[in-house]
């Protein structure tokens, strides 16, 4: 399915199975902004809903995270080490890139592993790994644990940020908040945790699930099939990106995050703390672990952002459109919250694309 024809081929399917009103959630970034760069929600049949879940790392990142990081930051001798979203995320105290605006050294890399040789070139000052993202960046991380504890490397240290996407999802099921229908399963992350990733999570629920590739015929063609399932009323768990994603997923990839970490709960912005919702370093890489270093305390600061609705964006239950701030206060250029700050966040979607 390439040409322009098979799309509007399957468009037409679309149109013909489609009865029912129908609620469908994507739980990515990615199929979040693919989605609206393809205009596929003004090419679906009016009946069918396309909402958007916590699908992006740096905006399900908590406030007390932010806060957190900012406060070591401030306090002690520490370099921070980050990657590029993350520095615009506003905690109570300010952001990352406002500190180093006032002289704090934050570093953005692209890639983990700089941050061993920036350590290495710095050996009298200690670096903070600040570790962000889904299943699909956690084995570069891992990676880069294992090599800098081969190297020996004795100043730099890790925050683990890093959150495991079923949870996230059971979660909301959980909530019943909104009706879904249907779950576009995220590509990326199904690359490493495979279809049978997503088993228990079917299994519990009954929902329709499909994982989904990024180009516009292959959402279209994974969305074609969730509807099927739905309206036919036979719940599956579908792999339509089968060139990309395995049954068992990427074992070499597991391998590796589950010798640097292993499940503990973590805190998602809009939707709480979560059980076995995150990844802690193991016991054999705790010498890295900051937070045993510098323990992280409960909160105690109100939020300053009260009128950010980004939590309730990543639930589905509300469009950025409802927010108070979207496109007036709150724009990329000057964000209030994380989902407007992240390229792949809902908000920032609705506002370079257009959304009702």
């Amino acid at each position: 399915m390439k040409s322009k024809v098979d799309i509007k081929e399957v468009v037409e399917r679309i149109k013909k199975i489609s009865k029912k009103k129908i609620n469908i959630m994507e739980f990515c970034g990615t199929h979040t902004h693919e989605i609206f760069r393809y205009g596929i929600r003004q090419l679906l049949p009016e009946n069918i809903h396309l909402l958007s879940g916590p699908g992006c790392p740096v905006c399900v990142t908590s406030e007390d995270d932010i806060d957190y990081i900012i406060d070591l930051a401030q306090n002690y001798d520490l370099g921070i080490i980050t990657f590029g979203d993350l520095i615009n995320v506003p905690g109570n105290n300010g952001s990352l890139n406002y500190l180093r605006a006032k002289g704090k050294e934050v570093i953005v890399v692209y890639s983990p592993l700089e941050s061993i040789n920036i350590a290495k070139q710095n050996p009298n000052k200690k670096y903070l790994l600040i570790g962000i993202g889904f299943e699909t960046t956690v084995p570069n991380l891992a990676f880069t644990l294992i090599k800098a504890k081969e190297e020996n490397i004795k100043n730099l240290y890790f925050l683990s940020l890093h959150k495991l996407t079923p949870p996230a999802m059971k979660a909301i099921l959980d909530m019943g908040e909104i009706k879904i229908d249907g779950i576009i399963g995220p590509g990326h992350v199904s690359t490493i945790i495979g279809r049978k990733g997503w088993e228990e999570l079917f299994n519990t629920y009954k929902i329709p699930f499909v994982i989904m590739g990024f180009k516009p015929e292959e959402i279209l063609y994974g969305i074609y099939h969730l509807l099927k399932i739905i309206e036919e009323e036979r719940p599956a768990l579908i792999n339509a990106y089968e060139k990309s994603v395995k049954e068992e997923g990427n074992k070499t990839a597991l391998e590796y995050m589950y010798k640097v970490f292993k499940k503990g709960s973590a805190n998602w912005r809009g939707l709480g703390t979560i059980e076995d919702s995150g990844l802690i370093l193991n016991e054999s890489f705790e010498e890295f672990d900051i937070r045993k270093i510098y323990p992280q305390k409960p909160n105690s600061l109100k939020s300053k952002n009260n009128y950010c609705r980004c939590g309730e964006v990543l639930r589905g239950v509300i469009k950025p459109t409802d927010c108070p701030l979207f496109g007036k206060s709150c724009t990329p250029e000057s964000p209030k919250g994380p989902c407007m700050v992240s390229s792949e966040g809902t908000c920032s979607a609705y506002y370079i694309y257009g959304g009702e």
